[in-house]
């Protein structure tokens, strides 16, 4: 099948925890691996802890590029990988979402707190309204987010979500299957309220 979507940077928003699932400990660093190999540069929130500091960690170690993004207030030596290709400072955490935005063609989303959770649906709903047209993949690691996607089909149920608003949240159980649903990827066209220059 012909690819329609040429994936040549991945802003990956994770958890800066490591968790208690080892096996999303290690797919968070194999998603790094599959990257370098599959020559997709790294976008990420610039820490070296927990999963985000695995994901680069697949990326350098196996000769991938990580552009970190973070935030001015977040910049300590405790918490920003000082390893990677490029860091960017922002001023604060609404200009790093952009910046990441600004840097990425492809979105992914690890198992993550709360601060996971506002990108990730930040950054669908900014494809729902035709501000970029992007694949955003979410992998459901260890059915990590197996009741967050039962709550979203029940939006649907009840039509308070539509379903080619869910259907742009691509769902993968492993990385090969989303990066593939992801390459294959066709956007909504752009809503006809907006303009060229909303978009």
């Amino acid at each position: 099948m012909e690819k329609n979507n040429k994936l040549e940077s991945i802003a990956v928003f994770c958890a800066s925890s490591p968790g208690n699932d080892e096996q999303i400990y290690h797919e968070a660093y194999r998603l790094g691996e599959i990257l370098a190999k599959r020559n997709i540069q790294l976008i990420f929130g610039g820490s070296k802890l927990g999963l985000m500091g695995q994901v680069a960690a697949g990326t350098l170690e196996n000769g991938g590029r990580a552009i970190g993004v973070i935030p001015e207030f977040l910049k300590t030596k405790e918490v920003v990988h000082t390893g990677l290709t490029q860091l960017i400072t922002t001023r604060n955490m609404h200009e790093r979402k952009l910046k990441m935005h600004e840097l990425s063609n492809g979105f992914i989303a690890l198992p993550g707190g709360f601060g996971t959770l506002e990108e990730l649906f930040e950054i669908v709903t900014w494809g729902q309204l035709g501000l970029h047209r992007n694949p955003i993949g979410l992998l459901n690691i260890n059915r990590f987010y197996d009741d967050l996607i039962a709550l979203l089909k029940s939006m649907v149920r009840k039509e308070v979500l539509r379903k080619e608003n869910f259907d742009l949240l691509l769902i993968g159980e492993n990385i090969e299957e989303l990066l593939e649903k992801m390459h294959n990827f066709k956007p909504l066209p752009i809503p006809k309220w907006m303009n060229k220059n909303q978009t």
